[in-house]
Parts: C-alpha cells; sequence; structure tokens
C-alpha cells in the first residue's frame, strides 16, 4: 500500500513537466534581429554644362580672357573693342570648315582697311593637334586672326557641338547673328549681310 501512494505521488509530480503527446514538437520561434531596410536612392542627373539659350552679349570675362594665338603670340577679344568681330570656330578635322574658308576669305578681303575683325578659332588640343592645325593652315589659305578655344571660351561662344559655328558681334559687344554650318554659296553671303547689318547698328 505504501508503495502504491509512493508511485501516485511520483507520478502526480511529473505530469506537469511531461511533454505533450500530441505527436507534434512544441519549439519557440527563434528571431533573428534585422537592420532596417534602407531604399536605394538614385542620384539626380546633374544639369548639362554650359549655358542655355542665345548668347546676346560677350560675357567681360571672355572679353579680357587670354587667347593663345597659333603663332605662339596672344590676343585678348578685347583688344577689338569697338570694332566688329567675326569669330569663326573650326576644327582642321572638319570637311564643312574647310569648304567654308574660300568663301569667308572672299568676304574677309572686302572689308580690308574697315572696322571689322575677323577670328578663327579652331577647337582643337593644342598639346595633341598643334601639327595636324598648322598643317592644315599650310594647305588653306586662312587669312583671319588664329587661335586655340580653350574649354572655357568653346563651352562660352558655342551652341551645341556642331562646327563650323559663326558668330557676328557689333562694336557694343552684342551677338547680332549666330548660326552652325556651311551652306555652299550661302554662308558668305550671310556673314556679308550680318556684318553690314552689325555695321549698321542694326
Amino acid at each position: 500500500m505504501s508503495k502504491l501512494i509512493t508511485l501516485l505521488v511520483f507520478t502526480a509530480v511529473l505530469a506537469p513537466n511531461s511533454p505533450s503527446q500530441s505527436g507534434r514538437k512544441i519549439s519557440t520561434p527563434r528571431t533573428t534581429p534585422t537592420a532596417p531596410i534602407q531604399p536605394t536612392l538614385t542620384p539626380e542627373p546633374e544639369p548639362l554644362p554650359g549655358p542655355s539659350g542665345p548668347l546676346r552679349f560677350l560675357p567681360e570675362r571672355i572679353l579680357e580672357r587670354e587667347i593663345k594665338a597659333l603663332d605662339n603670340k596672344s590676343f585678348r577679344l578685347a583688344n577689338f573693342q569697338g570694332k566688329v568681330l567675326v569669330i569663326n570656330l573650326w576644327a582642321s578635322w572638319c570637311g564643312p570648315c574647310r569648304r567654308e574658308i574660300p568663301e569667308y576669305e572672299k568676304v574677309r578681303q572686302e572689308y580690308a582697311g574697315r572696322n571689322v575683325e575677323f577670328i578663327g578659332l579652331t577647337t582643337e588640343d593644342p598639346r595633341l593637334s598643334a601639327e595636324r592645325v598648322h598643317r592644315f593652315l599650310r594647305n588653306n589659305s586662312f587669312g583671319f586672326r588664329l587661335g586655340w578655344a580653350d574649354h572655357e571660351l568653346a563651352r562660352t561662344l558655342m551652341r551645341g557641338t556642331a562646327i563650323p559655328q559663326t558668330l557676328v558681334i557689333d562694336a557694343e559687344g552684342k551677338v547680332v547673328s549666330h548660326w552652325a554650318g556651311f551652306s555652299a554659296g550661302q554662308s558668305g553671303n550671310r556673314l556679308r549681310q550680318s556684318i553690314e547689318g552689325a555695321l549698321l547698328g542694326r
């Protein structure tokens, strides 16, 4: 009898700690701490360099900028204030530039001795292209005052990357005409008409 009582007491003590007999193993889910999800940030595109819209006046910094001439001297556009300026942007590898020169040279000769300055600026890098540029000039009679357009100068004067580009600027520094490209039999006349308009102040 005492053995039976001992067995019943022992069973009662073990019963609360016995696992469930449902056939399923009880487990507590383990949680692993995770860092908060950060959204992927896409940087906004930077604005394209260079001013937008037409150039209306030559900025003072451009007038005073030293331009390296092809003869290794230098000049500034400010040296010609009070004159009508014709600025032609060209490159030795540009076929239209080559075809444009004879028409522009004819116009330049017509205005010899008048209040007009003709300037040709190549957009090439003098460190890489000096030999090619000088070879181009030996094969083409280009009587403009010639120089190198550095990045800042070209960026300010040009609209887009197409060349040749031509600007006609009156004696007050106002850009009266600006165009890109060459049209055979027409570009010379357009240059002539633009110069006349600048001389007359219109």
